[in-house]
């Protein structure tokens, strides 16, 4: 069998609640041996929120921490102190995710690193990055508000919204795993590790770079026609909320199917493509359009897209969101069904592709958890169970070089 793609590489995973668990089991589901680090007797405050089984780990917890191993050290103790050093000159690359300063009031400043270990790359999730804020802790929320997410998601209407996407946590924690793995690769010719540094604010902003395209169009031209509030509405100084247009190239919007009226995602996504435009007008009956000035090119369509999307609803109404997709595709014309987690949760084809995974776990059971979102063809990905609380320290330990006798007496001391 090949190897993973990341084997023999050793992550010290000092990661709590979701940013940065989602960036060390990317990392496990690739190969690397992530050995979590946790508080003896609590562990990740996530084993304990949000539960749905009393005594158990939390589905939050893990769906976070898949393929990892788990190990207790207190250290507030000489020995769990000792037990880190011999752990950070053992690994390749530490994680955290801690508040700022909190590494360095442990004891653990990049120059205690430095000795231990030069060729050890930190990789570090904070809120912010250098500036008046790079002291302030940072939630999901925050992340998506301080990035410029939420100013830009909603309706014209209404106030700033905050998206169900993860992208000021998971989002981050995706950036800083393609940062370690550049690292790495950096140190294969550099042989010295480095700091790494994903802040939440910045992941969040890189992924709403289209709404700071936007804003440099809008402080030029004063409009911007694929926005809804083009032709009737006014533009300010700042990029609007653009509700579900897409606010790109292709307009697009979501439209009401059959059922609609009783199911809250009787909807589908429907995208007016200039390319399949005719298509377009065959499907919901109007050929007319094809030729008619006020509808023929994509440029005269912007001063029409709200009765053009409310005609081509007139046609989804009739439609289940499944039989438009089957109709709709046979035109090419980009469309797609809004789905809930239900109906997710039943599509045997992501099972199939590894997307969606059954895991069975000792004290849970089995429950649906999501696969690696990154397929290699060379390093399939198997997703095993989260650990228990502690479940590998002696194994660590003693594959660390500590005998018997010493584990026992860090235990006795309260170390692990």
């Amino acid at each position: 069998m090949s190897k993973k793609a990341l084997d023999g590489v050793k992550i010290l995973d000092f990661t709590h609640v979701q940013s940065g668990p989602t960036c060390t089991q990317l990392l496990a589901w690739f190969g690397a041996d992530v050995i979590k680090v946790e508080r003896p007797g609590e562990g990740d405050a996530t084993r304990g929120q949000l539960r749905d089984i009393p005594g158990v780990d939390s589905l939050y917890f893990t769906m976070l921490n898949h393929n990892k191993r788990s190990v207790t050290i207190n250290t507030k103790k000489v020995g769990g102190m000792a037990v880190l050093d011999r752990l950070i000159q053992n690994c390749d690359v530490m994680v955290e995710n801690f508040g700022p300063g909190v590494l360095e009031r442990m004891g653990i400043t990049w120059e205690r690193i430095q000795e231990l270990n030069p060729r050890l790359i930190v990789a570090s999730v904070k809120g912010f990055g250098a500036g008046p804020y790079a002291e302030c802790k940072v939630y999901e929320n925050v992340a998506q508000c301080a990035g410029g997410a939420a100013s830009t998601t909603g309706f014209d209407d209404g106030p700033p919204l905050v998206t169900g996407a993860q992208i000021g946590d998971s989002g981050t924690g995706l950036h800083l795993a393609l940062g370690i793995v550049a690292a790495l690769y950096q140190r294969t010719h550099s042989g010295r590790g480095q700091k790494v540094l994903a802040p939440m604010q910045d992941a969040v902003l890189n992924l709403c770079r289209v709404k700071l395209r936007d804003q440099q169009r809008l402080e030029r031209t004063h409009t911007m026609n694929e926005y809804p509030q083009y032709p009737d509405g006014k533009f300010g100084d700042a990029v609007p909320r653009a509700g579900n247009a897409s606010g790109g190239g292709q307009p697009g919007a979501i439209l009401k199917c059959k059922g609609w009226e009783t199911d809250p995602n009787a909807y589908i996504y429907f995208i007016t493509q200039a390319a399949v435009w005719h298509s377009v007008c065959t499907v919901i009956g109007e050929p007319k359009w094809i030729t008619d000035e006020a509808y023929a090119t994509p440029q005269a369509r912007l001063l029409h897209l709200k009765p053009i999307f409310a005609r081509i609803e007139q046609w989804t109404k009739t439609k289940t969101k499944f039989e438009a997709m089957d109709i709709l595709n046979t035109y090419d014309i980009p469309c797609g069904p809004i789905l809930s987690m239900k109906e997710i949760a039943a599509d045997r084809s992501l099972y199939d592709s590894g997307t969606l995974v059954e895991v069975d776990h000792p004290t849970r059971g089995k429950y649906l958890s999501v696969g690696n979102p990154i397929k290699l063809s060379d390093s399939p990905t198997e997703v095993t169970r989260s650990p228990l609380l502690g479940e590998h320290t002696d194994e660590v330990l003693a594959q660390l070089g500590f005998d018997a006798s010493e584990i026992g007496a860090l235990r006795l001391e309260g170390a692990i």
